[in-house]
């Protein structure tokens, strides 16, 4: 509720010291850890200013620092989260006033108007010119002795339709972004809400509820008090019977569009918006929840409190980074600055690299429990893939008597074949042959892929110093293994053709004609065996009445035409057993 927040006379004089110290310290953090990028992971205390378009945002901030300075129009002018930074300064008789950019360090912009450009430039170079969005920060200071110690983001302001090269789920983007500032618990909430829409439609108080339910962190700005409807005014919304806030509204009277074009001051707006609220009766009793001055008392003494609240664990967080941060500095080793230090250095680097390669190919680094590596899986790609592959390649596959047929016919040409030719041998088993092709190509390939993961996997403490060179190094030594698989596959391949090329038909396990007639004698041989001898005697005298039968069967056989010759099974086997 408004009520508990103690008035602003006192908290100014109680906290002034306060809030110009921690603030300060604050914002040079937070100029630290955006030079550096390492927001993410420390969140420091912020006020975020969220509300619909055209809620009177950036009127409400051009009013906390006097000055006209932010961009303007129509349709969506806040593109890019604008983090401003409000620093006290003493008065001096020139009464100096002037910005800085984090991203022009050292150029101090004495003319406001100036500032507004920079602004709408910057917008333009990030996020484009028409109206597109982008999360990323402008970092703005603005030193003047007639503000107050405070820090403000002012983020793109909530639209419903896409305009301009915005997307489709513009409303969408927004709310995440919005999201991303506020649900940190460093944060606090500036929720803006024009007095003349209804104050539970509130897109500010909705998100405000979201990343805050508790109502601790969010402060309610009421804005357009002049543009209500006759008959009524925002004195429940101020007092919070409405929906409760903890640390309660303010209520202020913005300068209107016409205002705006007729280049009326922020001082004669803030003269007019004290006498609006003296006018009425109806905001009597309060003082302290009404007007822009107000506001940014409230805003510097409730961050200064806010600040001072969550202090001890920020030092603890800083604390825990400077530490891991150190050790991962003395991890580094020393600078080395002359030649010879650094070409020793790069040598001992490379040596490292090299043994902690062979390491791994020799299995003497850590070893994993959960999978093969290094040597170990190229002995697995050779032993077990590799030869696999090869076992399942069927020798006899896709080649049938109909081959077998057709190419001995094909042999004889216009001839008739008296013994079978040797050339559709050839022909066949060099088809077969050409089949072991693939399975070696494709174990070169694994065992490629394999040493360019050992190479990735080589962790030398040194290298993480220069990441550069890590990089370089990985292009070179995959270079290197892409180079050397090209030839790799060419061996493979030259292999291969050099056994299609001579079919040893000497070797042992060969079985050719010889060694078939041998086999089909020993078999005929030991089927007689069995024969009793009677059956034997007939055998023989049936052998004799025939023998001028079989004889002019051979010389049918052998007359007949060449497309007329049927191998029988035991050929088969004498050629491609």
């Amino acid at each position: 509720m408004a009520d508990e927040v103690p008035s602003p006379s006192a908290a100014s004089t109680a906290t002034a010291p306060l809030g110009s110290s921690v603030i300060s310290l604050v914002n040079r953090l937070q100029d630290i850890f955006a030079r550096v990028g390492s927001q993410s992971t420390i969140d420091l205390p912020q006020v975020a200013v969220v509300g619909s378009q055209s809620s009177g945002k950036s009127s409400v901030l051009e009013a906390l620092v006097g000055r006209d300075f932010l961009p303007r129009g129509n349709d969506i002018c806040t593109r890019r989260p604008l983090v401003l930074q409000l620093v006290q300064t003493k008065r001096k008789p020139d009464n100096d006033e002037y910005g800085e950019f984090l991203h022009l360090p050292g150029r101090k912009f004495h003319d406001f108007s100036e500032i507004r450009r920079e602004i709408q430039a910057e917008t333009d170079r990030e996020a484009g010119g028409n109206k597109g969005v982008s999360d990323k920060q402008i970092r703005l200071k603005i030193f003047s002795p007639n503000v107050l110690d405070i820090t403000l983001v002012d983020l793109p302001g909530i639209t419903k339709v896409p305009v301009g090269d915005q997307p489709s789920d513009i409303e969408a983007r927004i709310r995440t972004m919005i999201m991303s500032y506020i649900k940190t618990p460093t944060c606090l909430i500036l929720a803006v809400t024009p007095a003349n829409s209804d104050l539970a439609n509130s897109d500010a108080l909705q998100m405000a509820g979201i990343a805050d339910p508790d109502g601790n962190r969010t402060i309610g700005v009421i804005t357009k008090l002049d543009i209500m409807d006759r008959g009524t005014d925002a004195r429940n919304l101020l007092l919070g019977k409405v929906i409760p806030l903890r640390l309660g509204y303010v209520g202020v009277v913005n300068r209107s569009q016409e205002d705006i074009q007729i280049n009326r001051s922020i001082k004669d707006a803030l003269v007019a918006e004290e006498n609006f609220f003296r006018n009425r009766p109806v905001y009597n009793g309060l003082a302290d929840s009404c007007g822009v001055p107000q506001l940014a008392k409230k805003l510097n003494q409730i961050l200064a409190q806010h600040i001072k609240a969550v202090l001890p664990g920020l030092r603890a967080r800083i604390s825990t980074s400077l530490v891991a941060v150190a050790k991962e500095h003395a991890s580094y080793g020393e600078i080395t600055e002359s030649k010879a230090g650094q070409g020793a250095l790069l040598l001992n680097i490379l040596s490292k690299y090299c043994e902690a390669f062979s390491s791994m190919l020799e299995g003497k680094n850590e070893m994993s429990t959960s999978e093969l590596s290094g040597g170990a899986r190229i002995h697995y790609i050779f032993q077990s893939i590799f030869v696999k592959s090869l076992e399942e390649v069927d020798p006899c596959e896709d080649l049938t008597d109909d081959d077998i047929r057709t190419a001995i016919q094909n042999a004889t040409g216009p001839k008739s074949a008296l013994f079978v030719p040797e050339v559709p041998f050839e022909v066949l088993v060099r088809r077969q042959i050409s089949r072991l092709l693939d399975p070696s190509l494709q174990c070169a390939r694994f065992i490629y892929d394999e040493l360019i993961k050992i190479s990735h996997r080589c962790m030398v403490t040194e290298l993480q110093r220069f990441p550069f060179l890590r990089k370089r190094m990985d292009e070179v030594i995959g270079n290197f293994l892409r180079e050397g698989l090209e030839p790799s596959e060419n061996m493979i391949a030259h292999l291969i053709e050099m056994e299609m090329d001579y079919i040893n038909t000497s070797h042992p396990n060969f079985i050719g004609g010889s060694k078939a007639l041998e086999i089909a004698a020993q078999q005929t041989k030991s089927s007689r065996v069995a024969i009793p001898v009677s059956r034997q005697k007939d055998a023989l005298e049936s052998d004799k009445g025939s023998a001028s039968e079989r004889s002019v069967k051979s010389r049918a056989i052998l007359a007949r035409q060449a497309n007329g010759v049927v191998p029988d099974p035991v050929c088969n086997c004498v050629l491609f057993n």
